[in-house]
């Protein structure tokens, strides 16, 4: 075949009338050659993600649709053929790698039986057997620990970096030319994150496949990109190889971007205005138990063991760790969401751990939590007004008082008083994150435990409300514990940060020192898994707000 694998020209991809704009996808250019890596940057609602559903011909038409260019895939025009062709196509020749894996497999099949489907209706001739012998490989091949087990286990019962993995067998099976990877590390910690790049990209030297990897993270693009292709509002602002656009950024937009990455350099920081201690956690202990029956012991996880730190007044305590650390089964003991086995949590002389739930009542108020994905944690059905105002009321407020309150803190946390009559789902990721915030700061608490607030979100809408937390912090006074498996936001908002390790804290200490000289073996493991770590950024004047609000 002469020419790229992939050749988009022209690319619009037309949204439904009274949208915000005519065209999720507008005029975009650009290929994938054999055996490259093209990574594709931008923020939410950038397109990129749409970009390729319509090469997998997997946009919710008609509401959505390709409405102009091509899409030459090996010499034909994707948007041309018969549906039946291009299912023919799909997972053959163009496959996917979904970008959360828990909702894009199916959760009543194995993940065995799910690999195999793609083989009994694109490979028919192969026997059981043979299918089988196959999936097994490739389970193993995709460095899944027993492969057997794995493919008799449902997606539940598989960690978040197991199934991705799952998700690239599948999506390997039947040796694609090209592969569509969408942000399929974004939730991931970074030993798991570094694990799976390393393995796309050797999967991709060994299969000699293209790659369209989709990502909103410039640490990413740096560990595997060979071209890189920037957009933003469903145009490409700037394309190049990785080396001029990382290092040598033209678009005005690019260098925003990059200049929103926080550095793994530790921000100078004040010390805390006080010596005395908010929280002071000692031996904290959760162990929970699973599986057991009349012929099997049950298993103990301990998932928090002998956790020990302080907090200081107007200090941030960052805890860092891979997922299944315990950092955040240490969050909801901190809240009481879990009651601990083991250890006491003293908050001025009050130890919450061994409380009953009414004695818990006159304290819950001083401790509130910032929970990972607003989305889930905000009712739907209620306003954002009548979601800040509940705690307040429940805990003796005025209606009308508390409600005005809610208003305040709306526009304590950057967003417009008024709307407090909108529901969560119109707002943006990074609006909802602030209103999250917003909540735990209806109570007025003297400690917020903020878990992961801003793992899945662009990075210049992390750099916002990663200020947001550091000025609302200084102005209010506010004790912070910090989990986060982003070392990069740890080192810009944490004046100390606690290491965590299989329930157990193997090193603390202050930022700076922790992150220039790590003693523990696994501090030293995570630092050196860190997507992009020996790309440098360019000192860019990024003008403020060029990046997509």
């Amino acid at each position: 075949m002469s020419g790229p694998l992939l050749d988009i020209r022209g690319l619009h991809v037309a949204l439904p009338p009274g949208s915000d704009r005519a065209f999720a996808v507008e005029d975009v250019s650009f290929t994938v050659g054999e055996g490259e890596i093209v990574c594709v940057v931008g923020e939410s609602g950038s397109g990129k993600s749409l970009t390729a559903r319509a090469v997998m011909g997997l946009l919710p038409e008609p509401k959505v649709r390709a409405s102009a260019g091509r899409i030459d895939f090996e010499g034909r025009d994707l948007l041309t053929l018969p549906p039946s062709e291009r299912r023919a196509l799909r997972g053959e020749r163009l496959s996917m790698i979904f970008q959360e894996p828990m909702t894009a497999l199916n959760p009543l099949m194995t993940v065995g039986r799910q690999i195999e489907e793609v083989l009994i209706v694109h490979a028919a001739k192969l026997t059981a057997a043979q299918r089988r012998e196959k999936i097994l490989a490739l389970l193993d091949e995709v460095r899944l620990p027993d492969p057997p087990r794995m493919a008799a286990s449902f997606p539940h019962q598989l960690s978040g970096g197991q199934r991705q993995r799952a998700m690239i067998a599948m999506a390997l099976i039947l040796d694609p030319k090209l592969l569509v990877a969408d942000e399929p590390t974004t939730a991931l910690d970074v030993t798991t994150q570094a694990q799976i790049l390393r393995l796309i990209a050797e999967l991709q030297a060994r299969h000699g496949a293209g790659v369209m990897f989709i990502t909103h993270d410039f640490g990413v693009v740096a560990e595997i990109a060979h071209r890189i292709v920037v957009m933003q509002h469903g145009r490409v602002v700037e394309a190049g190889t990785a080396d001029s656009v990382l290092n040598r950024p033209a678009a005005p937009y690019t260098r925003a971007l990059i200049a929103a990455i926080p550095s793994l350099t530790p921000a100078p920081r004040r010390p805390a205005t006080s010596a005395r201690t908010a929280l002071r956690v000692t031996g904290l202990g959760k162990t929970y138990r699973m599986g057991g029956g009349l012929f099997s012991a049950a298993r103990a996880v301990h998932a928090a063991k002998a956790v020990s730190f302080e907090l200081k007044r107007g200090e941030t305590m960052g805890i860092v760790g891979e997922s299944g650390s315990g950092k955040t089964t240490v969050a909801r003991c901190l809240v009481r969401l879990l009651k601990p086995d083991a250890g006491s949590i003293d908050l001025d002389g009050v130890d919450l751990a061994p409380l009953s739930r009414g004695a818990l009542r006159p304290y819950r108020k001083r401790v509130q939590m910032v929970f990972q994905d607003p989305f889930a944690s905000l009712n739907p059905r209620r306003t954002i007004g009548d979601i800040l105002a509940e705690g307040p009321i429940v805990h003796g407020l005025a209606p009308a008082k508390a409600r005005a309150r809610a208003r305040d803190l709306l526009g304590l946390v950057g967003l417009d008083p008024k709307v407090a009559e909108r529901y969560p789902h119109e707002f943006s990721g990074g609006q909802r994150q602030r209103v999250g915030i917003a909540r735990a700061l209806a109570l007025e608490p003297e400690v917020l435990v903020a878990d992961e607030p801003v793992s899945a979100l662009d990075v210049s809408v992390q750099a916002q409300v990663l200020r947001l937390i550091a000025d609302i912090r200084e102005r209010l006074g506010l004790s912070i514990v910090f989990i986060t498996h982003d070392l990069r936001v740890a080192a810009q908002v944490c004046d100390r940060v606690a290491v965590m390790h299989r329930g157990e804290v193997v090193e603390q200490g202050v930022t700076a020192e922790v992150f220039a000289a790590p003693r523990h073996a696994y501090t030293r493991e995570l630092f050196a898994s860190v997507p992009g770590r020996d790309w440098i950024a360019p000192a860019l004047d990024a003008p403020d707000g060029a990046a997509a609000q």
